[in-house]
């Protein structure tokens, strides 16, 4: 599963890149993003692209604060393919955190495109309210089965990765046909990505700082056993 990911590009990159109409919050450059924190979500509104702010981690209690949504839980749980058909969200994302194992330790690295763009993951939203009736607005990453390179982080799943044409399929609010869009979460080519050793301070939900993202020296950095 997915637990940590950036988005670090400056506003003006991002909508270009995912051709935003409108941004409804105060955004700012998110080097760790951590489960239950805030981050940036693209939605399709009245035929406007909009950038706003949603909590990563579903609340309802079927939901168990969910922030990965696997492509077959999606298929089978009930309220996963209404919101398939009616609350499709993308997550803009610049690079995604793991654990690499290595005998019996570990170190964290940060999967990128090897281009180092940006790339928008698929995701479902939903809006929860809590016992006041004030509404909060959740979102989850929808996953599909994880290429070479994320496999090999002992991980069998791994955010579903959308082209820039699938970009537009997904968040199209005329599609609701649930095989459509499922068609369009697919396994992303490890071929075009890669990883590199970061600082194990990713795993201070504290630490959101540009460190995050700055490549180490596997011979002096600091592994986890």
């Amino acid at each position: 599963m997915c637990q940590r990911y950036s988005m670090t590009e400056d506003l003006p990159v991002v909508l270009e890149h995912f051709q935003v109409d409108r941004v409804m919050y105060y955004y700012k450059n998110r080097y760790n993003i951590s489960p239950t924190q805030s981050a940036p979500v693209l939605l399709q509104q009245n035929g406007e692209r909009v950038l706003d702010e949603f909590r990563w981690g579903f609340i309802p209690y079927w939901g168990k604060d969910a922030v990965n949504a696997d492509l077959h839980t999606v298929k089978e749980n009930p309220t996963y393919r209404k919101m398939i058909e009616r609350q499709r969200c993308v997550i803009p994302c610049n690079g995604l955190y793991y654990w690499k194992r290595e005998g019996k330790k570990m170190h964290p690295v940060r999967v990128v495109l090897k281009n180092r763009g940006m790339f928008g993951v698929a995701g479902l939203y939903e809006i929860w309210k809590d016992y006041k009736g004030e509404p909060l607005r959740t979102c989850t990453l929808v996953m599909a089965n994880a290429n070479r390179l994320i496999g090999g982080f002992e991980e069998t799943r791994m955010p579903a990765i959308l082209p820039q044409e699938a970009i537009k399929d997904w968040l199209n609010e005329e599609n609701t046909s649930f095989h459509s869009l499922r068609s369009l979460l697919q396994t992303y080519d490890d071929d075009e990505m890669e990883a590199y050793p970061v600082t194990p301070l990713i795993d201070n939900d504290d630490h959101d700082h540009l460190e995050c993202i700055r490549e180490m020296d596997l011979r002096t950095a600091w592994v986890k056993r």
